[in-house]
């Protein structure tokens, strides 16, 4: 009698523990199904927050079934519970423990933001205070402080920051951007003046990086660049005047509405080269790897002139007189469809054809 009961206690334990052990593996392989997911979502891992926090943040935000499952599963794998900090975006088709695996890897979420080629550093400013995504701790920040606090007190902040696009996690902030732009710049600058053509009339790669803002603005055609270049390189040789409009325009600020007047040209300022000889002080745009290049590198050749066709191409002219004869041509009978700049390119299409 005590034997046959000592089987069936036997025989019951078993029992509980095969069906606890189905109930476990069973609650364990819902992790392994894809979510309900429509479209990605962005989840938040905040910084110094627990596995087990984040296992019922999972829960309430419908990314897991019960909580429990995720903390049997750290348990099991406690190699899985040290999540990093930071903003994730999880797909439809993912299970949990695919954003588990994520939020171990670190694989963050990154946005991006683009600094264009011609713009100024307050167009880079604005775009840095518009981004929604960029913590920001510069907003009310003086310029000087800005320069301060990448490196260079004291300098001007005009030019000195690489345009490009970066990307960014929600870690970052918008001083962060700034640092890595003006440190790029710094690389690129050294770069093109290890590798510059010979006997240019710069003291410094500064001096090349004003030259570099100065053609960016002065052209939208690549092909043009070492052009222009060559142009405003021979004309400081000669001891000429750059005598370009884009420098009038960067010394005029706020006053320039689109228009620029005779009296414009005749109203000296530091930037204004229809009345200073040389450089301007400082750059006017944050110039392209390009536009440094072809500083640099300036083409050869014997124009001293140059003026827009209206087409986003220039005329180049040798003489004064060939050159005043293109000015009547392209500027004083403009075409109906003048433009300064090239024909914009077709956005890029993703996928084949």
């Amino acid at each position: 009698m005590l034997k046959k009961l000592v089987i069936s206690l036997f025989c019951l334990v078993v029992l509980v523990v095969a069906g606890s052990s189905l109930w476990v593996w069973q609650g364990l392989q819902t992790l392994e199904q894809p979510v309900a997911l429509t479209e990605p979502v962005l989840f938040s891992v905040p910084s110094g927050s627990g596995y087990g926090q984040i296992a019922r943040k999972l829960e309430a935000e419908d990314l897991a079934g019960d909580s429990l499952w995720l903390k049997i599963h750290g348990r099991l794998f406690p190699e899985q519970t040290r999540l990093k900090a930071g903003e994730y975006e999880f797909a439809a088709g993912m299970s949990t423990l695919d954003m588990i695996a994520m939020m171990v890897a670190g694989a963050t979420k990154h946005w991006q933001i683009q600094f264009i080629e011609g713009w100024t550093f307050q167009d880079m400013r604005r775009a840095l205070a518009a981004s929604e995504r960029l913590e920001k701790v510069t907003t009310e920040w003086t310029d000087a402080r800005i320069m301060e606090s990448v490196g260079a007190e004291g300098e001007h902040p005009e030019g000195r920051f690489f345009p490009d696009t970066y990307s960014f996690t929600s870690s970052e902030t918008d001083l962060d951007l700034l640092r890595r732009a003006f440190e790029r710049m710094e690389e690129v600058l050294a770069e093109e003046w290890a590798s510059r053509a010979e006997n240019l009339p710069y003291d410094s790669p500064y001096e090349a990086l004003i030259m570099a803002s100065i053609v960016e603005r002065e052209t939208g055609a690549a092909h043009e660049r070492e052009e222009v270049a060559g142009v405003f390189v021979r004309r400081l040789e000669k001891g000429m005047r750059l005598q370009t409009d884009p420098t009038v325009i960067y010394g005029m600020g706020e006053k320039y509405q689109g228009r620029i007047t005779r009296r414009d040209l005749q109203t000296r300022t530091d930037y204004n080269t229809y009345r200073i000889d040389g450089l301007p002080p400082t750059p006017i745009a944050l110039p392209g790897k390009e536009a440094i290049h072809a500083a640099l590198n300036p083409a050869d050749g014997d124009a001293l002139y140059f003026v827009a066709r209206g087409d986003g191409t220039h005329k180049f002219s040798r003489t004064l007189q060939e050159h005043q004869k293109a000015v009547r041509e392209f500027q004083l009978n403009r075409r109906s469809d003048y433009r300064s700049s090239p024909a914009p390119v077709p956005d890029a299409k993703e996928g084949g054809q």
